[in-house]
């Protein structure tokens, strides 16, 4: 479980260190090596519910093997792409491989809490968010210590023997999903997985997505497409008798919604700082991607002791007000640094941000296990991860929009200041979300 949820984080923060040097071995500007990043979350973003709402079908076992074994070929086509092209290709085989990893890990705590009677996976939930930022620590210095080592195609190379480790190991451990019954082979199976929904959110996504990596007045007409498509999903899924996403449970439920809302802002911000802080380290600082590697461990070993802290404790609300207040915090900092500022300064911004990342990420987490429709737990935590990548989606805009030919500082703090205006959103949702003190770490749902 946790070997699986954590490939997806692995590839993000490798690559924030790795896009100067692609871009310097390439000859090609920082707007466009923003691909490598958006293509990942495309494709996640698109394949995350689809998969999580095979995982509640199927089991996990079977969808965790198919899409971890990707993992493996998207490795090779990355090692060996001759150009952007073959990279930004590799990349979204990497979003569609990295897939099951976490909505399996969910449907698998629920199951085991159905199978047992014990509805308190606090600590589950905890040792996987905790995974998470350990990886996220170890993402910029080992993705530093691979470029010195063997150039950026080391961290392409990287996920073979992670994918073959998690192959072997879901062969072993993960538990087996009962065989395809009769009425599915007869045409139940195509009914069950809305096909037609699931294109239609497909190309919604798409569209909305591309109109987000190039906000320009001449894409205007992606989100027209992405706006009729998105009707047209809404009327497909209202009649459909076992719709992909239930819209009408959905819309009930205002709290999972909130989450949602709560989700896109926040990862707005962190990817913001993931990847346009790093670059700006680089190519506006001056350090090396080793160097940048080492600036962001503050971050990511704050955020591991945060997640530990607060893991077992009751309810998410405080821990949303204080994660909101920390990025509101940390981008004011950024907004005071140049390019003859203090190392400290650095650390410093890095230190900030770990309590949001340590702090947000796991109330979210949280929030949808328990306010979610326990059938449909896999498709509800695969959408919260699309909501997630939409909002990666827009830090990358903002960040090719914000820094153009050069990460320079005036991008740096154009960046900052997107990044301000989301940490503020974040917290005006999370104030005015009156259902959050109804959600305890002990189990209790939230009303529908």
């Amino acid at each position: 479980m946790i070997l699986g949820s954590v490939l997806n984080p692995i590839n993000s923060t490798i690559i924030s260190v790795a896009l100067i040097p692609i871009a310097r071995a390439l000859g090609v500007p920082p707007s466009q090596t923003a691909w490598l990043v958006s293509a990942l979350y495309l494709a996640t973003s698109l394949g995350q519910p689809v998969v999580g709402r095979l995982i509640d079908i199927f089991g996990p076992r079977r969808l965790f093997l198919l899409s971890t074994g990707l993992v493996g070929v998207a490795g090779v086509v990355g090692t060996l792409a001759p150009n952007l092209g073959a990279l930004i290709a590799a990349r979204v085989l990497l979003g569609f491989g990295t897939c099951a990893g976490y909505p399996a890990a969910m449907a698998l705590v629920r199951s085991e809490a159905k199978r047992t009677g014990r509805d308190s996976p606090g600590g589950v939930l905890t040792a996987l968010a905790v995974a998470n930022q350990t990886i996220a620590v170890i993402g910029p210095l080992l993705g530093g210590l691979l470029i010195a080592v063997g150039g950026w195609r080391a961290t392409f190379a990287l996920n073979v023997p992670l994918a073959v480790a998690a192959v072997l190991l879901g062969l072993l451990r993960l538990p087996k999903s009962p065989p395809v019954d009769g009425e599915r082979r007869r045409g139940g199976l195509a009914a069950r997985l809305d096909l037609p929904g699931m294109g239609l959110f497909a190309a919604m996504l798409t569209s909305l997505l591309l109109f987000l990596m190039d906000l320009h007045p001449r894409n205007w007409y992606l989100a027209v497409i992405a706006a009729a498509l998105g009707a047209a999903f809404g009327l497909r899924e209202l009649r459909a008798a076992t719709p992909f996403i239930d819209l009408r449970v959905l819309g009930g439920n205002t709290p999972l919604l909130a989450t949602y809302g709560r989700a896109l802002v926040a990862y707005v911000v962190s990817y913001s700082f993931l990847y346009g802080f790093s670059q700006w380290t680089e190519e506006g600082y001056g350090l090396s991607p080793f160097h940048a590697g080492l600036v962001q461990i503050p971050m990511f070993l704050l955020a591991i002791g945060a997640s530990i802290v607060s893991g077992r404790r009751r309810g998410v609300r405080g821990k949303l007000l204080i994660g909101a207040a920390g990025q509101i915090v940390a981008c004011l900092v950024m907004l005071t640094l140049t390019g003859s500022s203090p190392l400290w300064t650095l650390l410093l911004v890095a230190l900030i941000f770990g309590v949001p990342q340590g702090l947000n990420n796991l109330a979210l987490q949280n929030s949808v296990y328990f306010q979610a429709d326990p059938e449909r737990t896999a498709s509800s935590a695969g959408l919260l991860r699309t909501f997630a990548y939409v909002g990666s989606m827009v830090a990358s805009s903002a960040t090719a929009v914000s820094f153009g030919q050069r990460a320079d500082t005036g991008g740096m703090h154009e960046l900052a200041w997107v990044m301000l205006a989301a940490g503020v959103l974040y917290l005006l949702l999370t104030v005015f979300d009156r259902t959050l003190g109804r959600v305890a770490a002990e189990g209790t749902p939230t009303a529908k």
